[in-house]
C-alpha cells in the first residue's frame, strides 16, 4: 500500500504500553491530537489527527493511523494514513475495520505521509533502542 510503513522489532524485550505513551506523549508535542484503543489481542491501535496544515492536506476525518500488535520480544508497528475513529478509547481493536484504518491515499497524502512517517519511525527506532 502506498504510504504505509511497517516495522518489526525482535528480542528487544520493550513494554508495549511504555512504548504506546511515548509515540503518544511524542505526537502531542508535535501538536497532534491523539487517542488509543485498549490494549487487546490484535495489538494497541493509536490514532493522531492535527488541524491546520493537516487539514489543508487530508480530510478532517483522516488520521495517522498506528497499530502496535505482538509481545515485548516480537512486536511490528504498522503506520499509515486512515479514517479517524471517534471515541476509539471505548472500542477494541477487534471490533474495527481494519481497511478503514490504514487506506490508500492521494498523491498530497502520500507527500506528507511519507514525511510524518518517515520523522515517527526515527523517533521509535530511538525509543526501542
Amino acid at each position: 500500500m502506498i504510504g504505509e510503513k511497517v516495522m518489526h522489532f525482535q528480542g528487544k524485550g520493550t513494554d508495549l504500553a511504555e512504548l504506546q505513551q511515548k509515540i503518544s506523549s511524542y505526537l502531542e508535542s508535535d501538536g497532534f491530537t491523539v487517542q488509543s484503543s485498549d490494549p487487546s489481542t490484535q495489538g494497541t491501535l493509536l490514532q493522531a489527527k492535527k488541524g491546520g496544515f493537516l487539514r489543508g492536506v487530508v480530510d478532517a476525518d483522516r488520521a495517522l493511523s498506528i497499530l502496535i500488535s505482538g509481545t515485548p520480544e516480537d512486536f511490528t508497528l504498522k503506520i499509515g494514513i486512515g479514517k479517524w475513529v471517534e471515541h476509539l478509547g471505548v472500542m477494541a481493536v477487534e471490533t474495527l475495520v481494519v481497511s478503514e484504518l490504514f487506506l490508500v491515499v492521494d498523491v498530497g497524502e502520500t507527500a506528507w505521509n511519507f514525511e510524518i512517517e518517515d520523522k515517527l519511525a526515527k523517533q521509535i527506532e530511538s525509543l526501542v533502542g
